[in-house]
């Protein structure tokens, strides 16, 4: 993991990193220069004030750079900023060995320290600090240069040269080494950052797993219900079905065009009575997209036993259609009517929810190819864009508690999707929603010419 973003996070890392070090190491420095008076003390006594003030003035100096790290500015040169209050001590030593012994003078030990503390403790760049080791070199020789009043020095002078030389490269190693370190700590701080992110996508995908196999687990307990339920209905069912069909034959029936009427509707009420808990088995057991291919139906006369189905909740409603003149469909008649019922009594609740008569459905379709694409669209107050996603997760509701499970969706969109289709939601919120699906035409002539 060795990437231009990676350098650049380090790069900023790096400078807040410089800018709390240098801070700490300038006031650092001003705490050991202002020390240093009891060691002047002690070597010079003569010199005492000289050398006092020279050391108020450099820390009062090194100060003002600590002022400028705090601005916007300073901070853009932290680096240069670091360099220039580390050479004001430098300077001021030299200043000192040059007035009073010369090559001989303790106060190198001071450059020493110096060049030490800028490879090990402060972020130094490699560069930077061998250019430090160079400069504090030079200032040495010039103020042992000065003091003798020429290049004839003793040979203390060579001595200390030499140990200098050597800091200067040992403090050149430790600080690409130290930068070295830092770079590897702050990747290894990236790549566990980037795996703790990983770990939480995997924990939230388990999650998310566990969530699904609960879910499907619930799937199978409704369709063992189901097929219970199914078995304990058919029967009552069947009774009503043999008494509606002997109904309907009956001569005084037949003569009365209200009563064929609604007994046609309470044979497709008990038709789908009996789908309403066979589609609850779509969750758990999936019937075979083969025994859709032998059922052909009309989608125009499906749609008009919805709208009568639903007619008690569209009271005040407006329903309008505009279909092709052909609207014959392969596929299970009684489920796509449970289907419609189920978006047009979902169109009515949330107009009804919304409140801004007039309340308003339209249902188009049209042949594309060899499907036929319907819509139910109302002018209701709309689907929110974070619920358009999951209006058809099974037991996802926004009614209030107790007024529906979440299932009505979740069965049409596996209707649908058994008749080869796919159902989907559209909707600007506000002015109008529309669910949309999609059955196959069906080729079977038998059937057309039975209707014509």
């Amino acid at each position: 993991m060795d990437t231009p973003a990676l350098h650049a996070g380090y790069a900023a890392v790096l400078r807040e990193f410089r800018l709390e070090f240098s801070r700490g190491g300038a006031y650092t420095g001003i705490m050991l220069i202002l020390l240093g008076m009891g060691l002047d003390s002690a070597l010079y006594p003569d010199q005492q004030s000289v050398f006092t003030g020279a050391r108020i003035v450099v820390s009062a100096l090194i100060f003002c750079v600590v002022l400028a790290m705090r601005t916007r500015w300073g901070q853009e040169r932290i680096e240069g900023l670091t360099f220039v209050w580390l050479i004001l001590p430098q300077i001021m030593i030299a200043s000192m060995i040059a007035v009073t012994e010369g090559a001989t003078s303790i106060y190198y030990v001071g450059m020493t320290l110096a060049i030490y503390s800028s490879g090990i403790v402060l972020a130094f760049g490699l560069w930077q600090n061998m250019v430090f080791g160079v400069i504090s070199c030079l200032l040495y020789v010039a103020a042992c240069a000065w003091h003798a009043g020429g290049f004839d020095l003793p040979g203390s002078f060579v001595v200390n040269c030499l140990f200098l030389i050597m800091s200067a490269s040992v403090s050149a190693v430790f600080t690409h080494f130290n930068e070295r370190a830092r770079f590897m700590l702050f990747q290894l701080k990236a790549e566990v950052a980037q795996k703790n992110t990983q770990l939480e996508e995997t924990n939230k995908s388990l999650a998310d797993i566990k969530g699904q196999m609960l879910q499907q687990e619930k799937m199978a307990a409704i369709g063992t219900l189901a097929a219970g339920m199914l078995h304990e209905v058919n029967n009552p069912v069947n009774f009503c079905m043999m008494a509606i069909e002997i109904a309907i034959e009956d001569p005084a029936a037949r003569q009365s065009a209200l009563v064929s009427e609604c007994l046609a509707d309470a044979k497709q009420g008990m038709l789908r009575v009996q789908h309403i808990v066979s589609d609850l088995k779509t969750f758990a057991y999936r019937k075979s997209g083969d025994q859709l291919e032998t059922g052909h139906f009309q989608f125009r006369s499906a749609l008009d036993a919805a709208i009568r189905l639903v007619g008690h909740e569209t009271k005040n409603v407006s329903i309008s259609h505009d279909l092709p003149a052909d609207t014959l469909v392969r596929g299970d008649e009684a489920a796509i009517v449970g289907v419609l019922i189920n978006l047009l009594g979902n169109a009515v609740l949330s107009m009804r929810k919304g409140n801004v008569p007039p309340f308003e459905i339209r249902i188009t379709a049209r042949w594309d190819d060899k499907r036929l694409r319907i819509s139910v669209r109302d002018n209701g107050p709309g689907i929110a864009a974070q619920d358009l996603a999951r209006v058809f997760e099974p037991f996802f509701t926004t009614r209030e508690v107790g007024q529906g499970l979440g299932l009505g969706l979740s069965i049409s969109y596996g209707v649908i999707e058994r008749h080869g289709g796919t159902l989907s939601a559209e909707s600007e919120l506000g002015q109008w929603a529309s669910m949309n699906f999609d059955l196959q035409r069906s080729d079977w002539e038998g059937c057309q010419h039975a209707q014509r």
